[in-house]
């Protein structure tokens, strides 16, 4: 996946009222109070403000986008409600420019697809998160593979679809980065979208927290 077409792309359509979400992974989230969050695929930030309303004073929310144009939106968004405990940072999902073991909860809408390396990118998101935190995702699969003729169609991009991967190959990647308790909260009947056909979805996980008890003296 060409990233330079896809910060084109997404920056030219950061001022524009169209929706470029294919789910709403932020109403399965249940946020809490002081949890520290991250959005994969930021936009403009709203579902970022909207979850360190919920996080509160004490919870800070992170926005990660690629485009330039989103990000400046974003803080100008940030700015215009006086919110302060939020960040938006330009990086690759790939890798993040986040420490290690950082946040409690990560969301996503439709952006992870976009990944070229996706083992890459769920890697990352397992190293960000903090042991027993989880994350909440709505992306789209394909029923079978996209050919390589739509990986960088600018209208395929846009869509969502151009870098979807199959339903198996998706669910295989997350239990691969070491994510536990998988499970979907809701799926789409497949649509066509060029020569394939693809389906939304919103998948939960969990990284486990591997604190063991100490047994005996």
């Amino acid at each position: 996946m060409d990233y330079s077409s896809i910060n084109l792309r997404y920056s030219e359509l950061a001022n524009t009222e169209c929706c470029l979400s294919c789910g709403g992974a932020l109403n399965f989230s249940e946020v809490k109070p002081g949890e520290i969050c991250v959005d994969l695929g930021s936009g403009r930030g709203t579902d970022v403000l909207r979850m360190v309303e919920k996080a509160g004073e004490k919870g800070f929310a992170y926005g990660i986008d690629i485009s330039d144009g989103m990000l400046e939106t974003a803080r100008a968004n940030a700015q215009k409600f006086g919110v302060t405990n939020v960040k938006f940072i330009r990086s690759e999902l790939e890798k993040l420019d986040l420490p290690d073991k950082t946040a409690d909860l990560v969301v996503s809408n439709c952006t992870i697809n976009h990944a070229a390396d996706k083992s890459a990118a769920w890697s990352e998101i397992f190293r960000i998160l903090k042991k027993g935190g989880r994350f909440v995702v709505s992306d789209i699969y394909s029923t079978s593979p996209v050919p390589e003729e739509y990986r960088n169609d600018p209208v395929a991009v846009a869509e969502c679809w151009a870098g979807s991967v199959t339903r198996e190959e998706y669910l295989k990647t997350l239990s691969d980065a070491g994510f536990q308790s998988i499970t979907i909260l809701e799926e789409s009947k497949p649509y066509p979208k060029g020569k394939v056909e693809v389906s939304s979805f919103t998948v939960a996980g969990e990284r486990p927290d591997t604190k063991s008890c100490c047994c005996g003296s």
